[in-house]
């Protein structure tokens, strides 16, 4: 029964409870016009004896000094939580001049909005490269009491948790999706990547995508301490050092070897576009196939070459 109530306790959640705060210059002119009577009581002669009326004196002046510690000014987007005994009594979220138990311990809490920059993380993306990621996130207090009561620093569990999701985020997406492919053509995937690689996106490619996941991951992390993540992006991407110029010299071949298959697909169809015109002229029925074939090798050089073709004409066998 003991274990269940403890339980309970450890599950119980802060809800946000409106403080009944008083305007502050009320309590600030009362409390000055106490002080002024008690000062003036103290030394007057009024039929009470001088030790009586000196004592009251002061006890007057003790509860105006403690009045005037219930006192507290609250700028926009400020608020202040107040706990009685240590116990939760109310939150005030309007800013002004205001008056408060004094016996309240008193915490104020920003509410504007902050921005963390988190990384660059040296984390191994979902084939297992690593790779280095930052992002940029905006945030605020939502609820002043949950930040401050469920945890013991609302600030450094930000950090905690954004640097969490920001490494889960790298973990779960190849950096390129060439990447991923060629991973599990070769079979060295790591377990658990899943092989539809239409369902999955890349960090360098996947752009708003991959910042909102990324974004839906920290609000799941921070709405249970009453924070709201704003925004989040993707601020530095890139290979880690150490594999960097051998990923550089990959994509560069892969680039040249997509350029060269895009050739190759353009000269192929030129050479059936000219066979056809040919065959439609006539003159490709009067080509024999050795001709043909030599005719086709010499488009396909001049069209797949890098360079300039230079050509050679036959002019026949000197005699």
């Amino acid at each position: 029964m003991s274990r269940s109530t403890s339980s309970d306790v450890r599950r119980t959640a802060i809800a946000d409870l409106p403080l009944n705060a008083v305007g502050g210059f009320v309590m600030l002119f009362a409390s000055l016009a106490l002080m002024i009577g008690s000062g003036w009581f103290a030394f007057s002669n009024l039929g009470a004896p001088a030790p009586w009326r000196h004592l009251l004196g002061v006890f007057g002046f003790i509860a105006a000094w403690i009045w005037l510690r219930g006192l507290v000014v609250l700028q926009p987007n400020q608020s202040l939580v107040c706990l009685l005994f240590g116990s939760y009594v109310g939150t005030q979220h309007a800013p002004g001049f205001w008056w408060v138990n004094p016996f309240n311990s008193k915490k104020k809490v920003s509410r504007r909005l902050e921005t963390l920059e988190s990384g660059p993380l040296k984390v191994n993306d979902a084939v297992g490269n690593p790779v280095d990621i930052g992002a940029v996130i905006v945030w605020r207090v939502e609820d002043a009491a949950k930040a401050t009561l469920e945890v013991a620093d609302y600030q450094s569990y930000v950090k905690a948790q954004s640097e969490t999701a920001l490494r889960r985020l790298a973990s779960s997406h190849p950096y390129d999706r060439v990447e991923l492919e060629d991973a599990l053509l070769q079979g060295s995937a790591p377990r658990g990547v899943d092989e539809d690689l239409s369902a999955r996106l890349s960090l360098r490619d996947g752009g708003d995508a991959i910042s909102a996941n990324l974004l839906e991951e920290l609000r799941s992390r921070m709405e249970t301490i009453g924070i709201a993540v704003i925004e989040a992006r993707i601020s530095h991407l890139a290979y880690a050092s150490e594999i960097a110029s051998s990923m550089l010299r990959k994509q560069a071949a892969g680039a040249v070897v997509a350029a060269r298959r895009l050739v190759v697909k353009g000269a192929v169809s030129i050479v059936e576009n000219a066979l056809a015109e040919l065959d439609q002229k006539g003159v490709g029925a009067t080509l024999g196939a050795e001709k043909r074939a030599a005719m086709i090798a010499n488009l396909l050089v001049v069209l797949v070459s890098d360079r300039e073709a230079a050509p050679v004409i036959n002019t026949g066998s000197m005699q």
